[in-house]
């Protein structure tokens, strides 16, 4: 996400931060730099026009020639017009009379019905009754597909052949009204370009059903042209929100970045991988954050809480603090950030230098590189792992051969686990002081 983006901005931070003071040309190189840069990554001009003049305006005045360090307040600067651009964050309307109404609307292969799914398992898990409403009679295998997908979170479906969507859509929310439910999420038709018999069916449902949400659901991947499909939409049915998908696959983030201004519509989610947990609401000053190689520590946290533990969590912490944890407990630690999903992804997500180290590695190499340690941990007995010590050269060739590695490969491990306790010690000693060296 953001990638080619993130790495532009970088190095003009870099040139900046090599100078003490910053003159009004210095400024207006940095700025022309950042232009390109958003222009490459398909954001829209206006909004790149806007958005440097204003950086721009800030820049060369009082606040930045008076700072202490004039290339931080710039780059503070860009991260708070950054963020005023990508809109103020706005959540799910869930007030009113029950059942509240989510209508999902949007061109056929934006991954709309995954996003209803994604949803619906999001606010299950918050305590709603949540049923899916399959409303694309159309397409080969819609509903079937809605139906492995609501089988999978465990929240039912409500489909009836020969009923025409705004009749089924009524007939749900009557009988979603008589059983309880809380959210009825309606996953509507979808067309290959926008036409009017589309929209038709559209405004037929909302004047049927009471809907407290209309959501488009764009492929940020297809760049501007999600700008046009948004403002098709917008200018025939009142949308409230919009899904952005497929932000893990869109290195340059354009529509992202464009889209809340352009529109006026505001972003409520964002889908960030194939799995029916890779969503999350969207936040601008986090977006801004990533897409000036800042890291979103608080998403990782959030993944964290998600995926782990509790308790085993903070035993670990005890454990490593005190700098007497072992490698089992560094298998156990493993084991539980896979939870949290890719490797490359969560690294991606801490700030400086260890986001740095993820971008300018695949996520096929840190795939691999986690496994190759999981084999070697794998290999080693429960008295190895409890007491490394006993680690000799014989008993490191045995858990080369077990892993399918190399000798090199399990030092390598090794010395990995040695430098992880010797930091620990030294943050319990220093009380944290060294920790800001790790991200620099």
């Amino acid at each position: 996400m953001f990638e080619s983006l993130t790495q532009r901005l970088e190095q003009v931070f870099q040139q900046l931060r090599r100078r003490g003071k910053l003159s009004e040309q210095d400024v207006d190189l940095a700025m022309r730099e950042v232009r390109l840069a958003l222009l490459e990554a398909d954001v829209h001009y206006s909004v790149v026009k806007d958005f440097v003049a204003r950086v721009r305006e800030r820049a060369v005045g009082h606040e930045v020639s008076r700072a202490l360090n004039p290339a931080q307040q710039v780059i503070k600067i860009v991260h708070e017009e950054l963020i005023q651009t990508l809109g103020e964050p706005s959540r799910l309307n869930l007030s009113g009379a029950k059942p509240r109404v989510i209508m999902m609307v949007g061109l056929q292969g934006s991954g709309k019905t995954t996003a209803a799914a994604k949803i619906a398992a999001r606010l299950r898990s918050q305590g709603e009754r949540v049923e899916l409403v399959a409303g694309d009679p159309y397409r080969p295998a819609a509903i079937k597909q809605l139906q492995t997908l609501g089988e999978r979170i465990g929240v039912p479906v409500f489909t009836e052949d020969g009923v025409k969507p705004p009749e089924l859509a009524a007939k749900a929310f009557d009988l979603a009204q008589k059983g309880g439910v809380t959210a009825l999420i309606i996953d509507t038709a979808g067309r290959s370009q926008l036409d009017d018999g589309l929209m038709e069916e559209l405004r037929s449902i909302t004047r049927k059903v009471p809907a407290n949400e209309i959501l488009l659901v764009v492929d940020s991947m297809i760049g501007q042209e999600a700008l046009h499909i948004a403002e098709g939409f917008r200018d025939s049915v009142s949308l409230t929100g919009l899904v952005l998908t497929k932000m893990d696959g869109d290195s340059r983030g354009g529509a992202a970045i464009s889209i809340r201004s352009v529109t006026g519509v505001p972003i409520k989610f964002l889908g960030t991988g194939e799995g029916i947990d890779a969503i999350e609401a969207y936040d601008p000053g986090r977006m801004a954050s990533r897409i000036l190689g800042m890291g979103d520590m608080l998403g990782l946290i959030e993944k964290a809480e998600a995926a782990l533990d509790e308790n085993e969590a903070r035993a670990q912490a005890a454990k490593m603090m005190s700098g007497q944890f072992s490698l089992e407990d560094f298998a156990s630690q493993l084991k539980q950030l896979r939870k949290m999903g890719p490797f490359a992804k969560v690294l991606e997500m801490l700030p400086g230098g260890m986001g740095q180290m993820a971008r300018n590695v695949s996520p096929d190499e840190a795939e691999k590189s986690l496994k190759v340690t999981e084999a070697i941990l794998s290999s080693m007995t429960m008295k190895e792992r409890r007491n490394p010590d006993i680690l000799n050269a014989s008993r490191r060739r045995r858990i080369a051969r077990g892993s399918g590695t190399e000798v090199q490969d399990v030092n390598r491990v090794l010395k990995q686990f040695r430098d992880a306790q010797r930091l620990f010690k030294t943050l319990q000693k220093t009380g944290g002081r060294g920790m800001p060296r790790l991200f620099g």
